[in-house]
């Protein structure tokens, strides 16, 4: 499955994808106060970038089918992204599936440095705002946290639009 979308110059990557009815939850709404809109930084290799797109928009593109990654190329467009806050880092310290080029969706705009990047949606989420506390019969205090299992999609960021 492919979804492509026109994202316009500064637009946060999760303000996109609920734009678009892109399954990338954001339970706080963009204010980095949640893993939920966790995304990890890739590039396919062998895919060209989509012609007759111009600024101020970049295109994204969301895929399920991708080829196999390069770590070398992911860090190239991860090296591209302005430095994590503290605050962002604080909250992918709680993310699903952490990885060296993990970042917040609420954290990433779209700028055109970034043309051919590729953002993986983990298979899952951590919620801490549904997290519940319950007692066993033993008197036992359980945390429980909701982690949301999902399908395997990818948000690629490729050309330039009108």
């Amino acid at each position: 499955m492919e979804t492509h979308i026109k994202v316009p110059i500064g637009m946060s990557m999760l303000e996109a994808a609920h734009e678009h009815d892109i399954e990338l939850e954001g339970a706080c709404e963009g204010s980095c106060a949640c893993s939920t809109c966790h995304v990890i930084v890739r590039l396919v290799s062998g895919e060209s970038c989509l012609e007759n797109f111009r600024l101020p928009f970049l295109q994204l593109k969301f895929s399920s089918k991708l080829t196999p990654r390069t770590h070398g190329q992911d860090m190239e467009y991860y090296n591209k992204l302005e430095d994590p806050t503290d605050e962002e880092n604080d909250m992918l310290d709680l993310a699903f599936g952490l990885t060296e080029t993990s970042r917040l969706g609420c954290q990433m705009t779209a700028k055109p440095e970034l043309d051919g990047i590729c953002l993986e949606l983990p298979s899952a989420t951590r919620n801490f705002a549904v997290d519940r506390i319950t007692n066993d019969i033993f008197g036992m205090v359980h945390s429980h946290t909701v982690i949301v299992y999902k399908r395997h999609n990818h948000l690629r960021i490729k050309g330039l639009g009108d």
